[in-house]
Order: C-alpha cells, then structure tokens, then sequence
C-alpha cells in the first residue's frame, strides 16, 4: 500500500470525528477539479511535476496547482479530509467518496460547447456521474445514512471563466449569437436549472461560486501587453466578471425563496482575489503580474512541466502558480475568507 493512501486513511479517521458536515461535494472546472482530467482524452491534464509539488507527499495529483485548491481546504475547515478525492481517480473508491468527492473537471463551464473546446466533461455528465454516486452511496450505507449525507452535505460549485475566456471571447459561434449581456444571461440559466436539478435529487446546502478578476490572470496581462496595453488587467473582462456575479447573487436569493428548505450561498472571490492582486505584498506575495511555473506568463498544462527549467523555487511568493491558476496559498487565503464570511453559515 502506498505511503499517499496510508496517510490518506489516518487523515480520513482523524478528521471525520470532529466533522460538522458529512461530506463536501464538488462540481465545476480547474479551480475545483481534484484530478478528474487524468482519466479522460484530453490535452488539459496537469497529473505531471511541478504541479502537486507541494501537496501531501509531493504528488502530482491533477490538481491545477502546486498544491490543494479550495475544495481541499474548506474540506478541512468543516473538519472532514484536508483533501477531497476525484471521483474518477481508480485509487478511491466509495467508502472514500462518502465524505467527500470532487466531479470537477478542467476546462468545463456551464455552457456544453465550453467542455467540447478541449473534450473535457461537460456539466450534464458531472451530474450524471453524481447521481451514479448516490446510487452507489445507498448501496455502501443503506438509504437512510444515504440520504442523510446526501441532504446535509455542503455542495460546491466553480465554474464560468471558461465560458468567457475559452469560449465566448475565443470562438466566433457565441458572439455571433448572444451579446455578452445575453450570454451572461443564457450562462445564468443554466445555473439555475442545474441547482434545481440538484435540489430535485436531495441536494439542500449549496455554494455557488462566482468569477475572479479574470482580466488578471496572468495569460490575459500578456495578451493586454502583447496588444499594446502596457501588461494591465484587463478591465473590460473584470467588469463581465462583476457584472456576471451580479447575475448570480441575484439568482442565489431567488432560488433560497423558490426551494423550500434549501441554503443556497453566494460565494464570491472576486473582492478577496482582487485585493491580492492590488496589494500582493500585503498578503505575502512579491508578484501577482507573472506566474511561478516557467516565465509565467503562457504556462498551462503541458507547457507547465518539470523539464522547464525556469519555474521559480518558492510558489508561497507568488500569487499564480502557471498562466491560469492560483497558487496553494493563494488558494487558501481565498477559501479560509470564504469559509468565515459564507460558508460557515451553512452549518
């Protein structure tokens, strides 16, 4: 038995005493996905060093980053695992899954045609690998247990960037469709109906996750310099970004007076983000502009790899970890935010 899966299971039975939820259940994109993408066809897998560097055991887990994402630590902030396994991964299986369980998958977005830009798991087929769970759930618990996990769970949700930056400003079919007010729009009805459809099959404890300064990242800088812009953020995605969590934190108290019983939150990491970003220095950091994998400014995926000899040698001062994503302690300076202004409020 491996050294990651014993420390795993004295994790699991240390942690799951003092739990204040039974499990945390995970959907959504790379800023969620805890290794999901190592199991498909598709270029947007990160099962590779550097990535996971720094998580338990130095292993590359497929997670998008040097070490946990959020999920991870608002696992443990509940008091269940620091870590919340893919359900794809062949290394779990069910008696892991019944605390906790990640059906993110990288590159998805709420939109079908987002998923279908780099053959990664649409949102449908999470939900549908959902439902396989619960049936498997019952079966491991029994339907009372299984109910009861299901109905007192903390669900989270993260996705939607993609929608934007891989799809509607990349791909000419959506613009030429929608303009970027209706494509909010059409984004936020799928959102809806899928939290209905969760609600439908017991789900009751939902987070939903809104978008980050997506201007910021350290891909758009580039393409910002690259245009002339000087290496800025770009504010006109920042705004599509408020605007859009706008949308959503109008939905969330919609939905809370439509679904009876239901505690549907708002968790949004857009002030939080951007005040690491302004201020990078006040949380730790010495650079926010470029990331740590390789130049940091193009780095994602495969151009992220341990043969590159660039990649700089502490993330912990860096607030991106490649082109697209946070670093570990980025990641949990936002969660552990998140956790004390909304999360916490759903125990």
């Amino acid at each position: 038995m491996g050294v990651f899966i014993v420390f795993a299971m004295l994790f699991m039975q240390i942690y799951t005493i003092r739990a204040t939820v039974p499990a945390v259940i995970v959907f959504g994109d790379s800023s969620v996905d805890a290794g999901n993408n190592n199991q498909i066809q598709t270029v947007l897998k990160s099962n590779f060093r550097p990535y996971g560097r720094d998580f338990f055991g130095g292993k590359p887990t497929g997670r998008f980053s040097n070490g946990r994402v959020p999920p991870d630590f608002i696992s443990e902030s509940f008091g269940l695992r620091p870590y919340v396994p893919a359900y794809l991964d062949p290394a779990y299986n069910i008696s892991d899954f019944a605390t906790g369980v990640c059906f993110a998958s990288a590159g998805t977005g709420y939109d079908n045609t987002t998923s279908d830009v780099l053959s990664v798991i649409p949102l449908w087929k999470e939900v549908e690998y959902y439902k396989e769970y619960q049936k498997k759930l019952r079966d491991y618990l029994g339907d009372q247990k299984a109910n009861t996990i299901i109905s007192e769970a903390v669900y989270l949700t993260s996705m939607g960037t993609n929608d934007f930056l891989e799809n509607y400003y990349t791909l000419p079919n959506r613009r030429s469709q929608y303009n970027i007010n209706q494509y909010q729009d059409y984004l936020v009805t799928i959102a809806e109906s899928f939290i209905k459809e969760l609600y439908g099959v017991g789900a009751r404890k939902v987070s939903l996750g809104g978008l980050p300064p997506m201007g910021c990242l350290p891909l758009e800088r580039t393409t910002s310099f690259m245009n002339g812009n000087g290496g800025t953020c770009n504010t006109n995605y920042n705004k599509v970004a408020m605007a859009f969590n706008g949308k959503l934190s109008g939905l969330v108290e919609r939905l809370n007076s439509e679904l009876p019983g239901s505690k549907i939150v708002f968790s949004n990491p857009y002030p939080i983000f951007e005040q690491i970003v302004q201020k990078p220095s006040s949380f730790g950091f010495a650079s926010a502009s470029v990331a740590c994998c390789a130049t940091g400014l193009f780095e994602m995926g495969y151009m992220c790899d341990q043969y590159n000899p660039f990649t700089c040698s502490n993330a912990n001062t860096y607030v991106f970890w490649d082109s697209f994503h946070p670093t570990e302690k980025t990641n949990r300076i936002i969660s552990d935010h998140l956790f004390k202004t909304v999360l916490s409020t759903l125990l």
